[in-house]
């Protein structure tokens, strides 16, 4: 089955979300005509591959279950122009460590290192993975420690960085934990690549986020991972 890439735009223009009105957005897609944040659209944990490396974009492509074709228009030219990628951040480490065996990324690495280094903000991130583990007892401390440090990655604008996140909102901090679920634990992502909407992917896998949370909540055993189909 022929993979369906969603287009991601850079916009020209001040632009707010239709759905959270959070902007201005550096990045977004476009559904019925209307512009929806990275975050909303379920892409926000996808990070940017500028074009330009041809070896590194062709392995973090192949290695990720979820990217995205990053565009932006060109007046001049009046034609949309790629600019990139958006991959997943552990397939895009991997295609890196591919490429250091020819020295090709080796600079990249070492700049991401470091701005990741500086995103990670410690103090609200161990706030949050303590809450994380209040709320849901049963999740493995490593899997919500991703979950932490990904939601409060400063500069971000996600669940750890807005106001309900910092004061701890149950339900802001359950929609973090519910996130990482979809991508991690169900077939969500493979089933936006085959062309599915994302609101109907959603409603299929509603079911399966809930008995992972529910495990979570109270216990009973280890997840089954990534689903595919």
């Amino acid at each position: 089955m022929d993979l369906v890439a969603p287009v991601v735009v850079e916009p020209l223009r001040r632009r707010r979300c239709s759905e959270c009105h959070r902007g201005p957005l550096e990045r977004m897609i476009v559904e019925f005509n209307a512009p929806v944040c990275l975050d909303c659209a379920d892409l926000g944990h996808l990070v940017f591959l500028r074009r330009g490396d041809t070896a590194l974009t062709r392995r973090a492509r192949e290695a990720s279950t979820l990217w995205a074709v990053v565009v932006r228009h060109n007046r001049r030219r009046t034609r949309y122009e790629r600019q990139g990628l958006l991959v997943e951040e552990a397939a895009l480490a991997e295609a890196e460590r591919a490429c250091l065996a020819d020295g090709e990324a080796r600079a990249a690495r070492r700049a991401r290192d470091a701005v990741r280094r500086a995103a990670r903000d410690a103090e609200i991130t161990e706030v949050l993975l303590a809450e994380i583990l209040r709320l849901f007892p049963s999740c493995p401390v490593d899997r919500a420690t991703e979950i932490a440090v990904h939601a409060s990655a400063k500069g971000s604008g996600r669940v750890g960085r807005t106001a309900a996140g910092r004061s701890l909102d149950r339900g802001a901090v359950t929609a973090a934990v519910r996130a990482s679920v979809r991508h991690v634990d169900t077939p969500y992502d493979s089933l936006l690549m085959r062309g599915i909407p994302r609101h109907q992917a959603r409603t299929r896998v509603a079911p399966a986020i809930e008995a992972v949370l529910l495990t979570w909540r109270r216990g009973g055993g280890a997840t089954s991972g990534r689903g595919h189909g």
